[in-house]
């Protein structure tokens, strides 16, 4: 089960398979897909993506895996690959709070967000190599992005469990909390990033995504496009207006 809870303009996916430890199938694909299309409809600010129990999520279901072939594979890869990119290009933040384990597919949806933040119980992997497989979900693309070529490989071709402090380190999380406050700050971060302007944020995001495939001449430029579509709007009307006159803005 996947369970989403809205408030103040934050929404909370929580992962609850317990008996297969959050593990991903086509089934709980599904079930997210659906969730992020009810998210899309609401007045949603920021999104927060974490665990039940013990594992954020512990990779993706090799009980349903291990006898697909072929384009059956295929097609079950390309439904994660084009759900964890959906949400990575979503107009809204997204946070996640990794409270356990996280292996495999489930580093690759962690990898798909904006933010990342551990418990200290957590742990990271990308065990594919020992079981005689690789990366499905777009891991071989995004982890080398996050922490650099070097690090990357050292994960993937040894397959090493690191722990949150490790992962801090090279670079793939925030911060590193105690367990009972891991929700209590990624909430406080959502709630940050919720009393700014959603319009500013999500062009923010569209502008570091898009220049990140561009050269860095070319990404000057489209950073500055798109800074001059902001002025005029009523974000920004209201933001300055609010600086002026010396009080908090109210943006919609």
């Amino acid at each position: 089960m996947i369970y989403l809870n809205i408030e103040n303009s934050i929404a909370t996916v929580t992962f609850d398979r317990p008996e297969t430890m959050n593990a991903l199938n086509s089934e709980s694909i599904s079930e997210l897909r659906t969730i992020i299309d009810e998210i899309e409809e609401k007045d949603v600010h920021a999104i927060i993506f974490t665990g039940a129990g013990k594992a954020f999520i512990a990779g993706a279901d090799t009980k349903e895996m291990e006898h697909l072939r072929g384009m059956e594979i295929k097609n079950f890869s390309e439904k994660g690959q084009q759900l964890f990119r959906r949400i990575e290009k979503l107009p809204i933040p997204t946070i996640a709070a990794i409270n356990g384990y996280a292996f495999g597919g489930g580093l690759e949806l962690a990898l798909a967000c904006d933010l990342r933040l551990a418990s200290k119980k957590a742990r990271f992997a990308f065990p594919e190599t020992t079981i005689g497989i690789t990366p499905g979900f777009s891991g071989t693309q995004r982890l080398p992005r996050a922490i650099g070529r070097m690090n990357a490989l050292y994960m993937f071709l040894t397959g090493e469990v690191i722990n949150a402090e490790r992962a801090k380190e090279f670079g793939l999380v925030l911060s590193v909390e105690e367990p009972d406050a891991l929700m209590n700050k990624a909430m406080s971060l959502a709630q940050v990033i919720v009393k700014n302007s959603k319009t500013a944020c999500s062009l923010i995001l569209s502008t570091v995504d898009a220049g990140l495939d561009m050269s860095l001449d070319g990404s000057i430029d489209f950073e500055c496009a798109a800074s001059a579509n902001i002025f005029g709007t009523y974000d920004q009307i209201e933001g300055m207006a609010a600086l002026r006159e010396k009080r908090k803005p109210h943006f919609k």
